[in-house]
C-alpha cells in the first residue's frame, strides 16, 4: 500500500466521531453547518490589495480538509443547491441576481470548482498532508489550482482568455496565497493540539 492510498482520520471525525468515524447524523449537521459557513464567507470582504478578499475559498478547501472529500464536497454542493433554489448565498446576492441566473454568470465556473477544490483537498487530507505545514500548502494549493482551472474556464469562454486572466486571476493571487498560509498554520496546530490532548 502507497502512502497516497493509505487514509488517514479527517479532523472532524477525530473531533465528532467514533474512532474517527463520523454518523450520518452527524454527517448531515457538518454539512449544514459547513453551507452556512460557506454562506456567511462569501459576505465578509477583507480589506486587501489589488481587490477585497473573501474568505470563501478558504473555507470551501478547509471543509474539503477537516470533512474528507465525500463530505467536503457533499457539503459544497448543499451550498450551490441552496444558491440555485433562490437563497442570496452567493457573494454580491441578491444585488447581483440571485438563483441560477446568478450561477451562470462570470462566477459559474468558480461556483463548481469549489465542488472539486474541496474534494481534491479533502482527498490529500484524508492522506495525511493537512498534518504538516509543507505538505498542507501542497493541498491547498492543489485545491486552488482545481479551483482556477473551473473558474477560468468558464470566465475564457465569457469573455476571452487574456481578459478571464485579467479580471479572474491576477488579482486574486496575492490574497490566495495569504489563504494558503494560513491553512498551513492552522491545520497542522490543530492536529498537535489534538495529539498533545491524546
Amino acid at each position: 500500500m502507497t502512502a497516497l492510498s493509505a487514509t488517514s482520520p479527517t479532523l472532524a471525525g477525530t473531533l465528532l466521531g467514533d474512532n474517527g468515524r463520523l454518523s450520518a447524523v452527524r454527517m448531515v449537521m457538518l454539512a449544514i453547518a459547513g453551507s452556512l459557513l460557506l454562506w456567511v464567507s462569501a459576505k465578509i470582504a477583507v480589506p486587501f490589495w489589488p481587490v477585497p478578499m473573501t474568505m470563501q475559498p478558504f473555507a470551501v478547501m478547509g471543509i474539503g480538509a477537516a470533512f474528507g472529500w465525500r463530505l467536503g464536497m457533499a457539503t459544497v454542493a448543499l451550498y450551490l443547491v441552496e444558491g440555485a433554489l433562490g437563497m442570496p448565498v452567493f457573494s454580491g446576492t441578491p444585488e447581483k441576481g440571485i438563483g441560477l441566473a446568478y450561477m451562470a454568470g462570470p462566477t459559474g465556473g468558480y461556483l463548481v470548482g469549489f465542488v472539486f477544490a474541496a474534494g481534491v483537498t479533502g482527498w490529500l487530507a484524508e492522506r495525511g498532508f493537512d498534518r504538516n505545514v509543507l505538505t498542507m500548502i501542497a493541498a491547498m494549493t492543489a485545491g486552488t489550482i482545481v479551483l482556477y482551472a473551473f473558474g477560468l474556464a468558464w470566465l475564457s469562454n465569457l469573455i476571452g482568455v487574456e481578459k478571464a486572466l485579467v479580471f479572474g486571476l491576477y488579482p486574486f493571487v496575492l490574497g490566495d496565497a495569504v489563504k494558503i498560509v494560513l491553512a498551513a498554520l492552522i491545520f497542522p496546530a490543530a492536529w498537535k493540539r489534538l495529539s498533545s490532548k491524546g
